[in-house]
């Protein structure tokens, strides 16, 4: 065999035992496993928590998030809601070394790494809320290194602040109402 196609060969043959050096691809976004061939998740205590720069929330209003701990390469980060796997709101500009990723059919559904340089406490992701929802929290698998890996590290939830944002459908029908009764109401008291 030829030198230059036993190279190509051994390397097509151990990529994907590198993992995702370039972040993860949209197919692990429910499960949020990493393609870390060979490897498992440790079981310990993940040395990561998910602070938020506040425990409620409207409309309108970013979220800023970071992942404390030691320094991380890898990370997948996202929003979700009760026990749906379905990635909520959008993602700000991504911080330097990270990148967003289409999950859930939303381009900017979740954040995922570029690279495997190290980000740390001081990489800030920025997230938006959806009008839709009235709590979340913030889930990520977060990588130290590619053999050295946490699932499902998750940040308290958050709730959406007391009066805002509320559904316009919960709105509308008793808006509706009464402005059909105080336009009745006046009819009824100018034509006296």
């Amino acid at each position: 065999m030829k030198p230059a196609l036993f190279c190509v060969l051994l390397l097509q043959a151990a990529a994907p035992a590198m993992g995702y050096a370039e972040g993860a691809p949209s197919e692990v976004c429910e499960s949020m496993k990493p393609g870390h061939q060979g490897v498992s998740p440790q079981a310990i205590t993940s040395p990561y928590t998910i602070k938020t720069s506040n425990s409620t929330f409207k409309t309108g209003q970013n979220v800023t998030v970071i992942i404390d701990g030691e320094g991380y390469g890898g990370v997948l980060l996202q929003a979700r809601s009760g026990s749906s796997t379905k990635s909520l709101g959008t993602w700000g500009t991504p911080p330097s070394n990270t990148k967003h990723l289409e999950c859930s059919g939303n381009k900017q559904g979740a954040i995922t790494h570029s690279n495997i340089n190290m980000k740390n406490n001081l990489t800030v992701y920025t997230w938006m809320p959806p009008s839709t929802t009235d709590s979340f929290y913030f889930i990520a698998t977060v990588a130290k290194e590619k053999s050295i890996y946490w699932l499902t590290v998750k940040s308290k939830a958050l709730t959406r602040e007391a009066g805002s944002g509320a559904d316009p459908q919960k709105i509308s029908s008793p808006l509706l109402l009464c402005v059909l009764f105080l336009s009745t109401l006046a009819s009824v008291m100018f034509q006296s």
